[in-house]
């Protein structure tokens, strides 16, 4: 039965996979194309970060339903107002599509490998997405600044790459760097149950449960006077306490 389920999630998720992406694209495309005389070049950027919020969260919560759900809680109802940084843990290939449950204009900090994906990766660039490994961080530091200045969020993993284990890695200090220049709200993101969409060395899905919990945001006045490694552990801490429960229950 276990067997089936699996053939049956990854049968049908893969066609429709390719067929929704290829619509998806021509589609956006096309929309962005005609509307260039028209929307300003700031209008045109965020139009293009939401429709790949739309996307993933299409890829995420559609496609491989009911095989594969989501449970998202958000404990930030009380945070300030935007723009965050989104600092979440990582274990899945699929994690940069989860990033489409928070209604946000978002830029993901991103490694190297999206990039190189077909047709993805180009989209990634055109939206203006940042590998901070292929940049000073002198520049990759005025383009958060940017960013944030202009009222967009940013999703970043600082793991680095995706964890071949339940434990939460060591954070790289890049985005904390960041956040101490911007003075952003930092907000905690956890996800588990992500682990076996795919599982690591397997390109086939496995039926889950992908749990997101947005924790409380992280404000200027509570970091203000931390280092960058000082913040880094901290954030990490507050994450890997929560995957802990989360992995429990």
């Amino acid at each position: 039965m276990r067997f089936l389920r699996i053939a049956w999630l990854n049968f049908c998720f893969y066609p429709f996979f390719i067929i929704f992406s290829l619509i998806a694209f021509v589609s956006f495309g096309c929309l962005i194309i005609l509307s260039i005389p028209f929307l300003s070049k700031r209008k045109i950027f965020k139009f293009l970060r939401l429709a790949i919020r739309w996307y993933g969260a299409a890829i995420i919560r559609i496609l491989p339903w009911p095989l594969i759900r989501l449970e998202y809680k958000n404990f930030g109802q009380n945070d300030p107002s935007g723009p965050y940084l989104f600092i979440s843990n990582h274990r899945s290939a699929c994690d940069p599509f989860l990033m489409g449950v928070f209604p946000y204009e978002i830029v993901q900090v991103v490694n190297i490998w999206p990039f190189r994906l077909p047709a993805l990766g180009i989209i990634a660039k055109i939206a203006g997405y940042l590998s901070v490994r292929e940049m000073p961080y002198e520049e990759f530091a005025k383009k958060t600044l940017q960013l944030i200045d202009a009222g967009v969020s940013l999703a970043a993993f600082p793991e680095g790459t995706r964890a071949r284990h339940k434990s939460v890695g060591q954070f790289h200090s890049a985005i904390f760097r960041t956040a101490l220049e911007t003075h952003a709200a930092i907000v905690p993101v956890c996800i588990t149950g992500n682990e076996r969409v795919p599982p690591i060395g397997s390109p086939f899905l496995r039926p889950s449960l992908i749990k997101i919990h947005r924790l409380p945001a992280i404000t200027w006045e509570e970091y203000k006077t931390f280092n960058a490694f000082k913040l880094k552990n901290y954030c990490r801490a507050i994450i890997a306490k929560e995957v802990l429960l989360m992995d429990q229950t």
